[in-house]
């Protein structure tokens, strides 16, 4: 990777947008496989402007390298009063935005956003008007202690 993406990847490092859980998002999208360490959620919530549904806001939390997280933060930005199928449409150069062309070894985390986007996409139109929640499956996992009732000897 060149010097200038690197330092560019920096930059968007040291203060990523839009990172965290989104309450009441109209849609949730999850792609990656938490077994090769590349996972990213991806929230958004919509509002109707000029009689269009149009993304009002987007977050994300991603289990991955410093180039995924860059990606994700800037596109959560770039898709910000788009629609769905305008999100939908953007290429992963474009999504990449402000970082630039990505080396070939890195495009798949701009593959990464798109696949949250679409992911999310799929399970609004499912059913619009609801909140979508992760499959149970893909919920963090809180484990807990069992105690005995054993009586005190």
């Amino acid at each position: 990777m060149n010097d200038d993406v690197e330092k560019r990847i920096r930059e968007a490092m040291a203060n990523p947008q839009n990172v965290g859980e989104l309450p009441n998002a109209d849609a949730v999208g999850t792609v990656g496989n938490s077994e090769c360490g590349e996972m990213l959620r991806m929230w958004i919530k919509y509002k109707e402007d000029r009689g269009k549904k149009v993304i009002d806001k987007a977050t994300f939390q991603s289990f991955g390298c410093e180039t995924a997280i860059a990606v994700a933060s800037l596109a959560t930005e770039l898709i910000k009063g788009k629609t769905a199928e305008e999100a939908l449409s953007l290429k992963t150069n474009e999504l990449a935005g402000d970082l630039g062309p990505l080396p070939p070894m890195k495009i798949h985390c701009a593959e990464l956003v798109q696949g949250a986007l679409r992911s999310s996409s799929r399970k609004r139109r499912r059913n619009p008007c609801r909140p979508q929640r992760p499959p149970l499956n893909q919920r963090p996992v809180c484990s807990t202690v069992s105690t005995s009732r054993r009586k005190a000897a």
